[in-house]
């Protein structure tokens, strides 16, 4: 159900990673507004399970917040990239682990009042360890943690990042269901 049609979009900056464009929409009662979008080629997040269940938990250095921030694993899609592919080339590179299988978790978007990046989940099983290949601008440490905490961690704040959040809770939502 759709109550908007894009009409065109001016793209006024373009990135190494994003393009912002003025989107000029005509509303279902045919009135006509602007957005300002965010162009996103889409992302990953990957939860990394270790054979002990914990899962691979990383301390990322954001210079767009100016925090070090407890996230999964995660990255954006090349050009024409398989988002599977993508999540193993990410998980590798940030924290070393190489995964034996990487299923899906489903996809959402970010922020889709600006954004459209639409982001792929994966959870990444029979880990195998090896070393980070970060790019120069990543401060990135792994710490492995029992899920357990993780959630705890959500619901006391040390975890603030909302992708992290959604898919560590879609995971232990999806592992309660499967118990029952």
């Amino acid at each position: 159900m759709s109550g908007t049609s894009a009409m065109s979009d001016e793209v006024v900056f373009r990135g190494s990673r994003v393009s912002m464009a003025l989107r000029k929409v005509q509303l279902a009662n045919g009135k006509e507004i602007q957005r300002e979008v965010v162009l996103h080629p889409g992302a990953v997040i990957i939860l990394p399970v270790l054979p002990d269940g914990r899962v691979v938990l990383i301390n990322n250095v954001r210079h767009t917040v100016n925090e070090a921030l407890l996230e999964l694993p995660a990255g954006t899609l090349e050009k024409g990239e398989d988002p599977a592919n993508c999540a193993r080339r990410e998980l590798e590179e940030e924290t070393g682990y190489r995964a034996a299988a990487i299923a899906p978790l489903g996809w959402f978007y970010t922020s889709p009042g600006i954004l459209t990046e639409k982001m792929f989940a994966f959870v990444a099983t029979g880990l195998t360890p090896g070393p980070q290949a970060l790019e120069e601008n990543e401060t990135i440490s792994v710490r492995p943690t029992p899920i357990s905490d993780a959630v705890a961690m959500i619901h006391s704040n040390q975890i603030v990042d909302g992708k992290t959040i959604a898919v560590i809770l879609k995971y232990v939502s999806m592992m309660d269901k499967s118990r029952r």
